[in-house]
């Protein structure tokens, strides 16, 4: 009895230790299993094994790729000027023709020696525009200042230019900007010749003349419905504006005898474009001025009249172009060549025939914003990306000798007869020196 009692209670002991081990066997394998499970999904998903997070690698950074440097040669090129680290957006050449100004979205004003165009180095001195950059840059008529458009702060600043005892300059901006007085974005700016007065110009049809020290003297509404270009003529007594209309309208701002401001009247315009214009730009003389139309083609005028006495300007001359959206014209000094921008290349023409005489492609690798002759109509500087490509303007090399040529048939005097010849052999070697110096 003893005994069965004994056995019946081992046997109990006996289950209960054998239902908590399998209670507690359970959960470990089912544990283990889920585990076993969840590496598995990680293989499948990712291909293999995740490695430890120590070990994972880093994302690399997108490295920014530096813009290339539009490469560029051509049998007229003198020289490429490269120090900008920005698209150059504009260029001045000097009135005593010794130095080039140009600015850029680098924050940066540069002012080159013209001497040194044919060299192989090109030294330039640079101006810091603080805190904004210059879209615009015009030199004083005396060559000892600039001033600029900046492009955030929407108004002039002005620069003076002290020169040290090494020959370089000191730039100091003014104490002040000028006045915020635009609405619309600015398309150009200019210093009057004379010195009496500075204009710039809006794409929402006004244009104001200041005073030199900032204060604004008229306002002109050109009632264009939009200025695509304006600019002062050279003598300092007129300023221009074309835009939407096919006209160009030009104005003389009036002073009086002492010096003081009396008011901006109506001189004349330009008719004879069946499209609007997109630029023009006037001789030195200012007697002879040329436009490029969207319609396709370039003119030249006669400016030379009285237009107080009703006296139209003459059209002289017909041709056609490559024109597109912000095509530039410029004229030579002596008004002889016409040069015009299109994208990025330039054509060159003969005012005295129309025919074109150089055709140069893919000149920047962006779209040319600005193209002028030197004052002495020796090169032709067009602006575009980073560089500034300077020409020999073989065109208005070949126009003087053809002109000396026919001004010597004509010629009775024997003094005469030798300066002309003179001169149209040093023309001449000239010209052959620059197509000896491309081929070298």
């Amino acid at each position: 009895m003893e005994f069965a009692a004994l056995f019946a209670i081992s046997l109990l002991i006996g289950a209960l230790i054998l239902l908590v081990a399998v209670a507690v066997g359970k959960p470990k394998g089912e544990t283990s299993q889920k585990n076993e499970e969840k590496e598995d999904t990680t293989v499948e998903e990712d291909g293999n094994k995740a490695p430890p997070s120590k070990k994972q690698k880093q994302p690399q950074r997108i490295r920014k790729e530096k813009t290339q440097q539009h490469t560029f040669t051509h049998p007229l090129l003198a020289s490429s000027l490269k120090s900008h680290s920005g698209n150059v957006t504009c260029l001045d050449f000097s009135g005593n023709g010794k130095y080039l100004a140009s600015c850029a979205d680098d924050r940066t004003v540069r002012i080159w020696s013209t001497k040194d165009f044919l060299e192989r180095d090109h030294r330039c001195l640079r101006a810091n525009v603080e805190l904004d950059h210059a879209t615009f840059v015009r030199f004083s008529p005396d060559s000892r200042a600039f001033i600029t458009w900046l492009a955030n702060a929407e108004t002039i600043r002005v620069f003076k230019m002290t020169k040290k005892e090494d020959g370089s300059f000191i730039f100091k901006a003014a104490p002040e900007d000028f006045p915020v007085r635009h609405k619309g974005i600015v398309i150009n700016i200019g210093i009057a010749e004379t010195g009496k007065f500075i204009m710039t110009a809006s794409n929402d049809t006004t244009i104001l003349i200041w005073d030199l020290k900032g204060e604004v003297l008229a306002s002109i509404n050109t009632n264009q419905m939009t200025n695509s270009y304006a600019a002062i003529s050279p003598c300092g007594r007129f300023v221009a504006s074309c835009g939407f209309t096919p006209d160009v309208k030009v104005w003389e701002v009036c002073f009086g005898k002492s010096g003081e401001f009396k008011e901006v009247v109506r001189a004349f315009d330009l008719k004879g474009h069946s499209a609007g214009v997109h630029s023009f730009a006037f001789s030195n003389d200012s007697r002879r001025m040329a436009t490029v139309s969207k319609d396709g083609t370039w003119k030249l005028w006669d400016t030379d009249v009285e237009y107080k006495k009703q006296q139209d300007p003459y059209l002289l001359r017909t041709a056609p172009c490559q024109a597109t959206e912000g095509s530039r014209i410029a004229l030579s000094p002596d008004a002889r060549v016409a040069a015009v921008s299109s994208g990025c290349g330039v054509a060159m023409f003969s005012t005295a025939t129309g025919a074109l005489e150089e055709d140069i492609p893919a000149v920047h690798g962006v779209e040319i914003t600005d193209l002028r002759f030197d004052v002495n109509s020796r090169f032709l500087a067009c602006s575009g990306d980073r560089a500034i490509r300077v020409f020999h303007n073989a065109p208005g090399y070949r126009a003087a000798i053809q002109d000396m040529q026919a001004m010597l048939k004509k010629a009775s005097n024997e003094g005469m007869r030798q300066r002309l010849q003179q001169q149209i052999q040093d023309a001449q070697s000239a010209l052959d020196s620059i197509y000896t110096a491309s081929k070298n």
